[in-house]
């Protein structure tokens, strides 16, 4: 899934292989079958050379051998320290609580924000990659929040968020607390307070509840369903059936899909349901329990 790379809005877009990015409207109708194996598409622009077979639960979406390649020019993982751009510390809020310090190249903007579903957040201030990670660090530490933010739990976060108003006020507090941290790396560049909110671009609004989590995509099986909302990798479906469903795109990555016409009669065996999802799902935002299909 890609966030603003569709039509030039801010929207999101699932890209195909070659480049193509289908744009995604809030209500419009998803309906796709999976066929085929799950095969690694590559890393970097350059093909899988074995399209190494993938597990269908993975959300990397790589086999070993590309995932190293994509690590090997990663500043995620302190392999780039000498990216010549200039980068932004930042400051996301996904909930109540749930807050984490990171850094992105400037050039990308707020995309890294929309990618990691972070409902709100401000800029702290902007650097050279290693001055950027070096506060990162620090902020990290000092505000007692964490490097990363499980997606199961910010998933259940957004079903009722808290108003504009507080998630505003949160972030706020937390950016006074972290312009107060002493040891900020001297040639980083300190940013004004300016809180982005994600709730209507992500139409986090109609997230009323979770009835289930997509555990993975098997070959044969099939979705059909409303979007309601989207948020970082996830895209939150009203099924066939009425259970509101999460789909990290994650899981698609080198799959097969082909198109479920309104109406076409489905075969699907064993994975037959009486809903709009015929693959392995996870009951709630949080469950261990898999069962063939919803209800």
């Amino acid at each position: 899934m890609r966030w603003g790379g569709a039509g030039g809005g801010r929207g999101p877009g699932l890209v195909w292989e070659g480049g193509r990015v289908s744009g995604l409207g809030y209500g419009q109708r998803v309906a796709f079958r999976v066929v085929g194996e799950r095969r690694c598409p590559g890393a970097r622009g350059n093909r899988c050379p074995v399209e190494a077979r993938l597990p269908g639960r993975s959300t990397g979406g790589l086999c070993p051998e590309c995932a190293r390649l994509d690590r090997a020019h990663s500043v995620a993982a302190d392999t780039a320290a000498g990216d010549p751009r200039t980068f932004r510390v930042y400051l996301a809020w996904f909930g109540p609580g749930l807050v984490k310090v990171g850094i992105t190249a400037e050039e990308r903007g707020g995309a890294r924000l929309l990618e990691q579903g972070a409902v709100a957040y401000t800029w702290l201030g902007r650097g050279a990659l290693m001055a950027a990670r070096r506060t990162e660090e620090l902020l990290g530490t000092a505000l007692g929040v964490p490097d990363r933010v499980p997606y199961a739990v910010k998933r259940l976060a957004r079903v009722g968020l808290p108003g504009a108003a507080e998630r505003a006020a949160e972030v706020t507090g937390l950016y006074r607390r972290a312009a107060e941290v002493g040891g900020w790396d001297e040639t980083l560049e300190r940013l004004p307070l300016g809180v982005e909110d994600h709730a209507e671009v992500f139409a986090l609004g109609a997230v009323e509840r979770i009835d289930g989590v997509v555990a993975e995509l098997v070959d044969g099986g099939w979705l059909v369903g409303r979007l309601v909302a989207a948020a970082g990798p996830d895209l939150h479906l009203e099924a066939e059936g009425g259970e509101a469903v999460v789909l990290d795109t994650r899981l698609m990555v080198g799959w097969g899909l082909a198109a479920v016409a309104e109406g076409e009669k489905r075969e699907m065996g064993e994975m037959e349901s009486g809903g709009g999802v015929a693959v392995p799902v996870v009951k709630g935002p949080g469950e261990e329990e898999v069962q063939g299909g919803l209800f």
